[in-house]
């Protein structure tokens, strides 16, 4: 009997145990599986989005285009051109044979087009200099196929802003952006209307901030795009991934016309301070010394003994202008503006442009190896075509 009940609970442990014992390999393999390894655990960053979620951030720019495209127009100028007649046809002998009406000057018709970003709901609307410069008629058209005639409010030719008037009810409006917050690699999107075809929307990234010392203008200061920009998107906008302004597109580097990558755009901050001044007081108000500045190269620097490049050096003065007046010399070095290094005959213009006219500014100069400085009243700067 006790035999008997022996092998009886043998068995019945026997079974239990291959049966726990199936129930653990079957559901847990990898507890076996994993007898060759060290114990070290390998953790990876893994992206917690969705596919969906990754394609519409990446992919696709609908959505800044949809909120910014609407405030993009297009400009069409009109100028009239009176052209001279050769001075051959004045010849009286020449007047006899072909008449007298040879001599007349003949007038032609000539047309451009180019792009503009409404700013406000006032109707106002940036655009470059360039591209209403001399114009008789202005005409603006937006992508809602309104078209109205636009009235100059002021220009700026030294940064190659201007503003434009329209009257029109429920105008879509641009939201601007922080273009200083702008770095190399940003994802941007150009709109505009190139060669006319109508609205256009390009790509490309910020390939660089604070271009300068190219010769477009007098105060540059631009954000490098590879972003096609052509013809005809000059005055449209640049704006980032959330379809917010951060430059008004001015320039491209082409030695074919078209576009080769390398575009040039306004950054929002200057052009708004521009425009503003603009529909302030009709232009672009801005303080001046009164002097010409050069740039400081190496063989420069070591004639007048730096120890660096930085800041700017006065080749000329105005006569009875501020830097006259506050018996500033040519040769002087300007290596401060009211105790802010510069850097650059650009940066120096930038700050000396800042000040009020009337308003007091301290120059800290190099003359002949000492550091000095100097007080003068700023006056403003004369409008220059």
């Amino acid at each position: 009997m006790k035999i008997t009940k022996t092998i009886s609970f043998i068995v019945r442990f026997t079974t239990i145990g291959l049966a726990l014992a199936f129930v653990f390999l079957y559901f847990v393999p990898s507890k076996l599986e994993n007898n060759g390894s060290n114990g070290t655990t390998v953790e990876f960053k893994e992206s917690t989005s969705s596919i969906t979620q990754a394609n519409t951030q990446t992919n696709s720019y609908a959505d800044a285009v949809e909120r910014a495209a609407p405030a993009v127009v297009n400009i069409s100028t009109k100028k009239v051109i009176t052209e001279r007649a050769n001075p051959l046809l004045n010849d009286p002998l020449f007047r006899q044979f072909f008449g007298e009406n040879r001599g007349a000057p003949r007038q032609r018709l000539e047309t451009s087009l180019g792009s503009g970003v409404i700013v406000s709901e006032q109707g106002y609307v940036i655009t470059n200099n360039h591209v209403i410069r001399s114009a008789d008629e202005i005409e603006v058209s937006l992508p809602d196929g309104r078209t109205v005639a636009a009235k100059l409010v002021g220009s700026d030719p030294e940064s190659d802003i201007a503003v434009l008037k329209i009257e029109l009810d429920k105008l879509p409006v641009i939201t601007l952006g922080q273009s200083k917050g702008m770095r190399v690699g940003d994802v941007v999107l150009a709109i505009g209307n190139p060669f006319g075809v109508g609205q256009t929307v390009t790509s490309g990234i910020v390939s660089a901030t604070g271009r300068s010392h190219l010769g477009i203008n007098t105060f540059e200061n631009y954000i490098q795009t590879d972003a096609a920009i052509n013809p005809g998107n000059s005055g449209g906008a640049l704006v980032n991934a959330n379809g917010e302004l951060i430059g008004i597109n001015t320039a491209i580097y082409s030695r074919s016309g078209g576009s080769q990558g390398i575009g040039f755009a306004i950054p929002i901050v200057l052009a708004k301070d521009v425009m503003t001044q603009i529909i302030q007081h009709g232009r672009a108000i801005r303080g001046w010394l009164g002097v010409a500045i050069q740039e400081i190269d190496p063989q420069l620097a070591e004639s007048f003994g730096l120890q660096s490049q930085n800041g700017a050096i006065i080749s000329q003065i105005v006569k009875n202008g501020p830097a006259d007046k506050a018996e500033l010399q040519p040769g002087d070095v300007i290596t401060a503006v009211n105790g802010e290094a510069v850097m650059s005959v650009q940066d120096t213009l930038y700050r000396i442009s800042r000040i009020k006219p009337d308003d007091e500014v301290e120059l800290t100069l190099v003359r002949k190896g000492k550091i000095i400085s100097k007080k003068a009243v700023v006056a403003e700067r004369p409008t220059q075509e």
